[in-house]
């Protein structure tokens, strides 16, 4: 059995990610919270953990590989490119990680 490929990443999210998590957390928050997530995302410092712990903190489930941009994530990891970083933001409320822009990348 082959060992997977190893995920690079790129030290800072591109910057169409933010206007992505903007949309995203608009949906889940007030239009002013939700911008004033992304001003924090912007100059929060890059973390790395294991996919495991965004998968539980998340409750999200695995995507496919036949989703579009999972299949294209799939390609630069293979080719040896860098993917942007996950845009995460905490619901402590709720206790969960809301993954804002870059799912399909997990």
């Amino acid at each position: 059995m082959s060992k997977p490929d190893k995920s690079k990443w790129l030290s800072d999210a591109v910057e169409h990610d933010y206007p992505a998590a903007q949309a995203y957390l608009s949906l889940v928050y007030p239009e002013s919270k939700a911008a004033a997530q992304v001003k924090q995302l912007k100059s929060a410092p890059i973390t790395e953990f294991k996919s495991k712990s965004f998968f539980r903190a998340s409750s999200l489930a695995l995507l496919g590989g036949g989703y579009s941009h999972v299949q294209k994530d799939q390609h630069r990891i293979q080719s040896g490119l860098e993917l942007s970083p996950l845009l995460l933001a905490r619901d402590s409320i709720n206790g969960k990680l809301i993954i804002a822009d870059g799912y399909q990348r997990l």
